[in-house]
């Protein structure tokens, strides 16, 4: 099995707008919203990549 490529288990949100193209205040909108799920682990928050797929994907978290 080639491990080359694996999935990131959660993003920062500077990743998380990277990789989905939206924006800080828009992830944090969907966020409040309870439509993106995200914890905080020490002072950083952190989007699950799962949350972020189900998002993009127009289903509900």
């Amino acid at each position: 099995m080639d491990n080359s490529y694996t999935r990131p288990l959660a993003y920062s949100v500077k990743d998380a707008c990277s990789v989905s193209s939206l924006g800080r205040t828009t992830l944090y909108t969907h966020i409040k919203s309870g439509r993106l799920k995200a914890i905080r682990v020490g002072g950083r928050t952190i989007i699950p990549a799962e949350s972020l797929h189900t998002l993009l994907n127009g289903e509900v978290a």
